[in-house]
Formats: structure tokens, C-alpha cells, sequence
């Protein structure tokens, strides 16, 4: 394609931009579709349509031609062409924001086009580390293409779960600016209960998008408790463990026991009615310094 042609497209395309066109909000990582309303339902294959584009700091350039999503694109791999000719990108990042136009026979007759604003949250810096820290701060950044207006003064707003707007200081959190299409807000760590927070975008009093952010302010507190806990349970089981084992080593010695001092008596013999008594008999009186003869005598009974 020669230079001419190329000012002669992007001039055409600009030309549509002058028209009507309309604006569509996503959050990052949605999987945004871009309507083309002059499609035909009857045409499912798309082939007489193509969508271009012009993103913030990118040139035109043709995501779809023909109907088919165009292989060089650095994006091909997560744009694709519904039946109603709606392209769509799948996992949207700011990256994605720009103007984008539905072209029918290659014609800006009847050009159909849409702003794409994608609304972000991320902790500022991203690396914070709410755990140690305490606190966190909290960017809400919606991205729109570089032709929009700025965005008017808390248009970008923060409101808590009971939908109370959030500004200047309170339990909790510190509103801290809005700069452009950027909202800062800083939360704290609060014992035993995690606030959700939620960014908006506000155009004329309407909602237009917002997203939710829960930090995880886990207090390092409870992972102490729980571990204070969890050494108890163990130590329990311990303790019964040992004791359950000394009472089965001593009911094992004590039938040993009783087996040795049971008399033997061999199988098929009757029972004897013989009871045997030692007697010794020594002299109790003799002097612990002489030697005394004892004598023991055993004495039986019979039982008849």
C-alpha cells in the first residue's frame, strides 16, 4: 500500500470518527465485545466487514478484514468475530483502550463506532505489602482514548459497602486526590473486619462502571492464636497417646505376672484338691550374732 492510499484510508477513517459513536466501559481482564449494529443477521460470515482501529499511541490499524481476525496482529491470539459481526477481545487490558470502527465494503458510509475505557484498580506501589505495612494505597485508573475529554473532578470516586461516597479522612481509609482519570485512596488494616471498597466512574450522574477491591489484611495476630492452638490439639493427643500405651504396657506385665504364679497343670489331669503350706520354723529369739539352724517343714491337706 503506496502513501497516498494510506492517507486516503486514514483519512476516510477519521471522517467516520466525526459521526456518531458510542462508549463502552469494561473492567481489566473482562472479555469486552464491540457491537456492529449495521451487520445483517442473515450475514453470519462477516466476510464484507472489517473493524479498524486507532489506540493511544498506536497507528491505524485493521484487526479484522473480511471477517477474519488479521494474523499479524499483535492481539490475534485474543480477538475473534461473533456471528453478529461484534468483535471481541478476550481478557482486556488498558493496552486494548482506543476508538474502534465497523466498516461495511471497505465505505465509511455507514461506519459504526465505539470508544473502549477500561477501569483498573491496583495497589500503588504494586509491590505493597499490606501484612507488614498496615496499609495500603489503592489506585483506581480508568483508561480512555487520548481524543476524550478529561475526566471531570471525582467522576473517579471510592465508596464503601454500604455505598457511601468516600472523601477526606475516615475510620479506615484517607481519600487522597483525583488527578485526571486517576483516584488514590489508602486504606488501613482494621482488627477482625475486611472492608470492601469500590472504585466508579460517574458520567452525568450515572454509574457508567465500577470495580471492587478487597485487601487482604490478614491480622498476623490470628496466625499466632492459630498456632497457639493448633500446639495445644497436638499436645493433647500427645499426652493420651503416652498414656494410652502405659496402660497397655502394664495390663501386658501384669498378666505375665499371673501366668508365673499360677500353678502348672498339665492337660487332662484332674483338678487337685492338694493345698500346701511351708512352715519355717527358726527361733525368733536368737541373738542376730549366732548362727541358727532353720528348718522348714511343708504340710498338706486333701480335700475330700
Amino acid at each position: 500500500m503506496d502513501t497516498k492510499l494510506i492517507l486516503i484510508f486514514v483519512l476516510q477513517f477519521q471522517a467516520g470518527i466525526s459521526g456518531t459513536t458510542t462508549d463502552l466501559y469494561y473492567r481489566a481482564g473482562d472479555d469486552a465485545t464491540l457491537p456492529c449494529a449495521i451487520a445483517s443477521p442473515s450475514d453470519t460470515t462477516c466476510s464484507t466487514f472489517t473493524w479498524l482501529n486507532i489506540r493511544n499511541q498506536f497507528p491505524l490499524s485493521a484487526e479484522v478484514e473480511n471477517g477474519k481476525v488479521v494474523k499479524s496482529s499483535a492481539r490475534a491470539a485474543r480477538l475473534s468475530v461473533d456471528t453478529d459481526c461484534s468483535l471481541v477481545i478476550n481478557n482486556v487490558t488498558a493496552e486494548d483502550v482506543g476508538f474502534y470502527t465497523c466498516r461495511y465494503l471497505k465505505t465509511n458510509e455507514h461506519d459504526v463506532s465505539v470508544f473502549l475505557n477500561v477501569l483498573t484498580i491496583s495497589p500503588s506501589p504494586p509491590d505493597a505489602d499490606p501484612k507488614r505495612d498496615g496499609e495500603v494505597t489503592l489506585q483506581c485508573s480508568l483508561s480512555r482514548y487520548s481524543d476524550h475529554d478529561p475526566c471531570p473532578q471525582n467522576s473517579v470516586r471510592w465508596v464503601n459497602e454500604t455505598g457511601a461516597v468516600l472523601l477526606g479522612e475516615g475510620v479506615g481509609y484517607k481519600f487522597l486526590r483525583q488527578t485526571e482519570c486517576v483516584s488514590a485512596l489508602t486504606v488501613k488494616r482494621q482488627s477482625g473486619n475486611n472492608r470492601k471498597y469500590t472504585c466508579q466512574f460517574v458520567d452525568n450522574n450515572k454509574v457508567e462502571i465500577e470495580v471492587d477491591y478487597t485487601p487482604d489484611f490478614t491480622d498476623p495476630t490470628s496466625f499466632n492464636q492459630t498456632y497457639i492452638i493448633i500446639g495445644a490439639v497436638v499436645g493433647t493427643v500427645v499426652v493420651l497417646v503416652v498414656i494410652a500405651a502405659a496402660l497397655i504396657k502394664y495390663k501386658r506385665r501384669a498378666k505375665v505376672t499371673e501366668d508365673v504364679h499360677k500353678p502348672t497343670q498339665h492337660p487332662g489331669e484332674p483338678e487337685s484338691s492338694l493345698t500346701y503350706v511351708t512352715v519355717n520354723h527358726a527361733n525368733q529369739r536368737a541373738s542376730p550374732h549366732k548362727k541358727v539352724k532353720t528348718e522348714e517343714v511343708m504340710y498338706s491337706t486333701v480335700k475330700y
